[in-house]
Parts: structure tokens; sequence; C-alpha cells
């Protein structure tokens, strides 16, 4: 299992996780020796060995606590291919704040890229940002997404030159990734801006490559989408009946027509789902729209993966892991992967809540630039202290709508 233990390093600059090491260690943390939270729990009922839900761009396998040596024996095959980076640098939880073990909150933070082999690696921006809070109980996951376009005071970063400045704050991982940074320095810098801004600090990473996401719906076969308002795809078109990239379609010098999201519910295919949650020109919301739309997407991920049958089906799973394994890159905190995995294994997709920023509309700041509201601070400060449930229960307004 190519992933090191050592606790996380307090300079962002150096990295102690390279993607080949040896085998896991019988007693692998963060810090020191596990002491084994997921066992307070008792077994779930499901019928099934596992439970798999995609948490945008990182796919965690949670367990059911059924033949549990053989699932965690899976697990950790299944994540050997894995690329393994540290994708935090500072921002990540120190012994202080419960970083040296499982017991507690667990926070990570999901970062969706549009990298396409026609780009530069180092010239690519997180299109979708999102906070995955999991309570110290383990038992419910929320997800709250930060608008891309919000202002940010973005530090300094050594690795990849950047002098700091003020930008949206999708921009902090171009920042850190120029330069030779890599998808590595962005990420460890969007972390290092997204505490600066909330307080909060990590316990892992994920950066998800768009194009494997694809892969991984098309593994699942569909998706079912709801969608809310119609809208006109800005990135595909149809070529004899054929959905297409529009750089691909003009290259078949075919005639192209529109593609056209109605409202209601369907199956979608990777292509389909994946084309319209990145929509938001031409939703009344913009880009709050569009987080809703990627979250319902996750969430319908997690519940197609869980149909019966699904994970039954051996040939299907390896698939399916294998689809998983190219789409992404992972931080653990110096966890081993089946230890972080097992320790979730009490979520499933009806544990999913999707939470929403700034009611759901632009917040403007004194410079009339996107900014974080009182309320969507005060939700971020209830994250950092473990009281998000609570918060929710206070500010039913913070829930997404979209069902």
């Amino acid at each position: 299992m190519p992933v090191q233990t050592s606790p996380r390093p307090t300079s962002p600059d150096s990295d102690p996780y390279p993607r080949a090491s040896a085998s896991i260690p019988a007693q692998g943390g963060r810090g020191g020796q596990r002491t084994g939270g997921a066992k307070k729990r008792s077994k779930r009922k499901d019928p099934l060995w596992a439970r798999l839900t995609v948490v945008f761009g990182a796919v965690l396998m949670m367990t059911s606590g059924i033949a549990i040596v053989g699932s965690k024996a899976l697990i950790s095959q299944a994540t050997g291919n894995i690329a393994q980076k540290n994708l935090l640098g500072g921002a990540g939880k120190s012994e202080a704040e419960g970083g040296a073990d499982l017991e507690g909150p667990i926070d990570m933070l999901l970062l969706g890229v549009d990298a396409r082999e026609r780009w530069a690696a180092d010239d690519v921006r997180a299109d979708s940002i999102i906070v995955l809070h999991i309570p110290s109980s383990h038992d419910q996951a929320y997800m709250i997404s930060i608008p891309r376009d919000t202002e940010a005071q973005i530090p300094a970063f050594k690795k990849s030159g950047f002098r700091g400045g003020t930008d949206k704050i999708n921009a902090a991982f171009q920042a850190g990734a120029r330069n030779g940074g890599g998808w590595e320095g962005g990420a460890q810098l969007m972390a290092q801006t997204i505490k600066n801004m909330t307080g909060i600090s990590f316990d892992g990473a994920a950066i998800i490559n768009f194009g494997g996401f694809k892969n991984v719906i098309d593994t699942l076969g569909s998706v079912r989408i709801c969608v809310k308002h119609e809208v006109k795809s800005i990135h595909t078109v149809m070529v004899d009946g054929k959905q297409m990239w529009k750089a691909d379609a003009k290259k078949t010098g075919r005639p192209m027509t529109p593609v056209v999201y109605k409202k209601g519910c369907r199956q979608m295919s990777g292509l389909e789902a994946l084309d319209y949650s990145r929509q938001r020109y031409g939703l009344p919301g913009g880009d709050y729209d569009r987080q809703q739309n990627q979250q319902q997407l996750i969430k319908a991920m997690a519940k197609k993966a869980t149909d019966k049958g699904m994970l039954t089906n051996p040939i299907k799973v390896n698939q399916l892991i294998r689809a998983a394994g190219k789409a992404f890159v992972l931080d653990t905190g110096g966890v081993p992967v089946p230890d972080f995995v097992f320790t979730l294994r009490g979520i499933s997709a009806n544990e999913l809540t999707m939470l929403r920023t700034n009611g759901g509309t632009f917040h403007g700041n004194a410079n009339n630039r996107e900014a974080l509201s009182e309320q969507t601070l005060e939700m971020f400060k209830a994250v950092k202290n473990d009281k998000l449930g609570e918060f929710v229960y206070a500010n039913p307004s913070v829930l997404s709508t979209r069902k």
C-alpha cells in the first residue's frame, strides 16, 4: 500500500507521502497509535459487504461492518494504485486539534479540476470547492460548497513563488500549482487560504479530475438526476445523434445541434450528468445552482453504488474500483486509506446532507465582489467546533432544497 504513516509536516513545502513505500504498518495513524473508535458502533444490518459513497471526486468505500477482514483487505488492494500526495501542507490538523487519530470529527477538502490534455498542468483553477464535515459520531456527512468567485486573501506560497494577493478563491489552486508547484502545491495553497478564511483545519483532501469522474458514472451505468431549471449546455453539442464535447464536435465538420436539459428527472450517462452538473450560465442562481447540481450528482452516485446487486457483483466492483482509482489524488493525513475509510463505515448516501452558502444567492462585499455572509461564517465556525448539526437545526435555511 503506497502510503506512509508519518505525521503531517508543519511546513507546506515538505512531503512525507510519496506514492511508493512499504506495506501499511499494523498500527498506522496520524502521529500515534489509533484506538479504533469505529469499534464502538454496532454492525449495520445491510446485506451488502460494503457501501460505496462517492464524495466529489474522492470515492470512499464505506464498509457495512460485515466480513470486516475481507472488506479491509479489499479496500487495501483497491486503493493501492491511488495517487497519494500531501495536499494540505500547513492546513492539516495539529495533534491539539485531534489530528493524531480519527476519534473526533473529520473534515476533508474536496477540489474538482477540469484538467484537459491540451491545457498546461500548472494552469488549472479549482472548478469546485467542497468542505466535507463528518461529526465525531461518524454517522453523518455534510457537504458545503464554497462559491468559486468568493473574494479571498491568498497567502504567499514559497513553493510556487507566489507573493500573495487578493483574487477569486479558485485562483488559489492555480497560484500554488505554477512554477513547479503542481497540483499538490495548488491544493496546499487552497487549503491554507480556506483555513485562513474559516478557521477550519483538515484531516484529508482529494483532487478530482472531471474526466475520471465521468468514467466512474459510466461504470455505474447511469445516475438519476432531476433538472430543476431548463438549461442549454455551453460545453457539449449533438452530432448525428451523439453528444460530444464542442472541441471534438468541431473536428468532425458535421452539423451540430444544441444540448438542452429539460426540467424533470431521468437517468443520465456519465457525459450527460457531468456536463449538466457543470452548467452555471443560464441558471437563475448561477454558480449557486451549479453547486446544488454538483451536490445532487454526488448523492446520486452514492445511491446508485448501493443499488441492489451492485456491490455483490465482483466484476462490477472491480470495474468501479479501477475507474475510481483513476479519478482522483488523495491525502488521508498519513493515516492508511483502509483505516481512514473503515472509520467512516456508518455513513451512507442517506446520511449525506447538502448545505448551501449565502442562502443560495450572491452576497457582495464592500467591493461588490462575492463574499461569505455572516451566517455562512457562523456555519463554518460550527464545523470547526463540531456543532454543525445543532447549527443546521437552528438555521434550516442552510439546507439545500434539492430533492
